[in-house]
């Protein structure tokens, strides 16, 4: 029987929205004020999932203290308080719409846990908006 545990971390983050082979007209109708060029922020809430077999040794499904520190330090260290498109590689050539921001993080972290837990990424970039995204 397959559990899923669940590990909630929070960073800040600055982004703009906006295609640049398209012009400032375009990217304002598509995007609306997410490509203003002054940028603007997020407080960003994340939920990372695994899922698997209880560890009969442990009781654990996976170490929360490890996947704690997994995530602070390869994705809250990395994008908090960072203009996630002037300051982080992931997105030189990517929008840094939530989207794609939870597919980095997937892809991230899919490098960093074992492949016998499926990942999970659920960001919520505010209350009501909020992406999923499982690596498919």
């Amino acid at each position: 029987m397959k559990v899923t545990v669940c590990r909630k971390s929070h960073f800040n983050a600055a982004h703009r929205i906006y295609n640049p082979a398209w012009d400032d007209r375009k990217n304002e109708e598509v995007f609306g004020l997410c490509s203003l060029p002054n940028y603007h922020g997020h407080n960003y809430d994340l939920v990372v999932k695994l899922t698997g077999d209880v560890n009969p040794d442990t009781g654990y499904v996976f170490d929360m203290k490890l996947l704690k520190d997994i995530v602070e330090e390869n994705i809250v260290d990395r994008y908090d308080h960072k203009n996630l498109n002037l300051d982080v590689d992931d997105f030189i050539s990517t929008i840094p719409s939530a989207e794609n921001i939870a597919i980095a993080i997937w892809n991230i972290l899919r490098k960093k846990i074992d492949p016998e837990y499926a990942i999970q990424v659920i960001l919520y970039e505010t209350e009501r908006n909020f992406v999923e995204y499982s690596g498919s």
